[in-house]
């Protein structure tokens, strides 16, 4: 296949660049938020434990999973900035994108082998499909400056995050009708396992291949990269002084800091919130049976994706009629009053309320905070480089928010009182962002 070369801000490299979240978003719904912790959770209950023996010491399902996740985070932002600084000098950050997005991929298929007598292997393919899914989501936000100019960013963020939330949705749709009807596509409970959890392993392949396939498209259209000029040594030195060089450029510019430092605190509570929110409702919401309990949680994760393409579309409209900084301000206020109004969730029908105003300002928050940072970036070739910065922010802040989450929720023993806490991050975001340049 031919090379394409397209030029900066044409359709189609605008369509190409926000393709790429329709073919991963489907790890961050399906693996992250929906089938995966039900079949962790189902695999524990079938076997009646709620322990299992790793690295020579009993631990219970939760804490396993959670700290395991929290590894990969720290993993992803020790190597985000080094991977992101390589591709730069090299000017071939369209290679790391595409071995992170197969290492992703792949990974997404080898959790068809998890089980608690492989809960190694099983543990290395989840930590390695989060790794996968975040650096190249990473490589990829990088790519919006060099794809399109200033005025084109807002509307193509918002258009590939709601890209994302589709098909996501269409893929999870198929999923949950494999996995409510297995009989229908053939899949009967035998010796090798049950029907339902069976089906949700060959959902963790589908996610796999759509990934894998459907990021064909963008690597076509992407460039290679901006490659430096001068002679090319030392790589890896040169990788941590692009990065240096990157954070001294920062002291000079005042808004980007005031912004970053912005983004820090209230992307905390949004990351968690949308890796909690499952497990709160699952906790804290009268369902009353477990059918009703499952049903209503699938419900709920649906709801939040669908309404979060009318989020994204929406808050891409506000931030072109009143500006970037205060529809952000408006958002985060509306996420206050979200986790104010979920401190006293109770029942089904206020949790898929709840849940469909988190959809509304999930999908604009994230979309409209990856284009305002790129408008704040001075000119520069290094946008991988700067980017790095953000997606360690980002990740650095999960493991904090999620850490402190944990912490009050068991410190208090209610995890209403951890939503409140994070209703702080969001004011605190909101006032910071009032010191940012409009």
């Amino acid at each position: 296949m031919s090379k394409a070369l397209v030029l900066k801000g044409s359709k189609k490299l605008l369509n190409a660049w926000a393709f790429y979240d329709w073919a991963n978003s489907v790890y961050s719904l399906v693996i992250s938020s929906a089938v995966f912790p039900i079949f962790y959770g189902a695999l524990f209950r079938v076997a009646e434990i709620e322990k299992v023996t790793v690295f020579g010491g009993e631990i219970a399902r939760a804490p396993l999973i959670s700290y395991t996740t929290s590894l990969a985070f720290i993993f992803i932002a020790i190597i985000t900035p080094l991977i992101s600084g390589v591709a730069d000098y090299l000017g071939n950050k369209k290679i790391f994108m595409k071995f992170f997005c197969y290492l992703g991929g792949l990974s997404c298929i080898g959790l068809y082998w998890f089980s608690l007598e492989n809960i190694y292997i099983g543990l290395l393919c989840y930590f390695l499909g989060l790794v996968g899914f975040w650096v190249s989501f990473a490589i990829n936000n990088s790519y919006l400056p060099d794809v399109a100019f200033p005025e084109q960013q807002d509307a193509i963020s918002a258009k590939g995050f709601s890209l994302g939330y589709v098909g996501s949705v269409l893929l999870l749709i198929v999923n949950l009708a494999m996995i409510m009807n297995p009989s229908l596509f053939g899949i009967i409970t035998d010796v090798n396992g049950i029907a339902e959890v069976k089906a949700m392993k060959y959902s963790f392949v589908s996610v796999g291949i759509w990934w894998i396939v459907f990021a064909q498209y963008s690597f076509y259209y992407l460039p290679e990269g901006n490659k430096r000029e001068g002679n090319r040594t030392h790589i890896i030195l040169n990788g941590f002084k692009e990065l240096r060089s990157v954070w001294h450029q920062l002291g000079g510019q005042v808004h980007l800091k005031r912004y970053l430092g912005a983004f820090f605190v209230y992307s905390m509570a949004v990351q968690t919130v949308m890796l909690i929110a499952t497990y709160f409702g699952e906790e804290e919401i009268q369902w009353g049976t477990d059918s009703e309990r499952t049903t209503g949680l699938i419900v709920s994760i649906l709801v939040i994706q669908i309404v979060a393409i009318l989020g994204a579309s929406v808050t891409a409209w506000a931030s072109k009629n009143f500006g970037n900084i205060i529809t952000l301000v408006v958002v985060n206020g509306l996420w206050v009053s979200i986790c104010i109004y979920a401190y006293f969730v109770i029942t089904p029908v206020d949790f898929y309320i709840a849940a469909g105003c988190v959809g509304l300002v999930m999908g604009g928050i994230q979309a409209l905070s990856r284009s305002t940072y790129s408008k704040f970036i001075p000119p520069t070739k290094d946008t991988a480089s700067f980017f790095s910065f953000y997606d360690v922010a980002e990740k650095i802040g999960i493991v904090i928010g999620t850490f402190i989450y944990g912490f009050i929720a068991q410190y208090t023993g209610s995890m209403r009182n951890a939503i409140i806490f994070l209703g702080i991050f969001f004011l605190a975001g909101m006032l910071m962002l009032f010191r940012v340049k409009k």
